[in-house]
């Protein structure tokens, strides 16, 4: 039964392979438009399409979402969105679903994929992980996108979560944006998409439905970084854990 489900799990990722290549394909000129319209307009614009794309190919591939707690976000006012990390589909998942413009913090590797590249770096702020140089230039870019009154997206843990825990212990990053900032944090856990894409399992999807939940804002006035850091990964463990 086990290597049956393995085989329909793989044969499930080609058809959603497939699918994410030939959608992305016809959303691709629309986005590029985002080019030509000067942020924050052309990142909403952006976004819009990004969420578009994924209401049509994540049902196809069997894969549903269901987003919660859009009422936390107050207009006009920009935050530091978390979002937990299981699997590679959290990536295509987060962002088109935050409400109003936004960019990810997100490695530079995947920017030199040919067209796929464009496309995902007008939703990033990229880094080097590697480069001192290049994680201080992108936090300043972190605060910029968020004076400019886009939301940052961030995954605290860093990388995907391959552990058995529900989360990994948390990156300084955020919390030092949030206090250098100024903006409240927005946690959001994501639900579904460590049993779609196990991370053990190389090249795997099968259907299940996905859920996002955002949380109430958390102020970073009177915290330090560690505080801030405790506070939002007790509220996102907690979360998590009533699944």
């Amino acid at each position: 039964m086990l290597i049956l489900k393995n085989i329909a799990g793989r044969i499930w990722a080609i058809w959603a392979l497939v699918w994410f290549i030939v959608t992305f394909l016809l959303i691709f000129p629309f986005s590029m438009i985002a080019y030509l319209i000067p942020d924050p307009m052309g990142q909403r614009y952006f976004i819009i399409v990004s969420r578009i794309w994924m209401m049509i190919w994540l049902p196809l591939v069997g894969c549903p979402v269901r987003v919660k707690g859009w009422q936390h976000f107050q207009k006009g006012k920009s935050y530091i969105i978390l979002f937990n990390h299981n699997a590679l589909l959290d990536v295509p998942l987060s962002a088109p679903f935050v409400p109003g413009p936004n960019k990810t913090i997100a490695k530079d590797s995947f920017a030199r994929v040919p067209l796929f590249g464009w496309f995902y770096s007008k939703g990033s702020v990229l880094v080097n992980r590697k480069s001192e140089q290049s994680r201080k230039k992108s936090f300043l870019e972190m605060k910029n996108v968020l004076q400019r009154g886009m939301h940052m997206c961030i995954y605290p843990e860093g990388t995907r979560n391959r552990t058995s825990a529900p989360l990994k212990p948390f990156y300084d990053g955020a919390f030092k944006l949030s206090i250098d900032s100024g903006h409240s944090i927005i946690p959001c856990v994501i639900f579904g998409t460590k049993e779609a894409m196990p991370t053990h399992i190389p090249f795997y999807l099968l259907p299940h439905i996905l859920r996002m939940e955002f949380m109430e804002p958390i102020s970073p006035e009177g915290k330090t970084v560690e505080s801030l850091k405790n506070i939002s990964y007790q509220r996102m463990l907690e979360k998590y854990s009533r699944k």
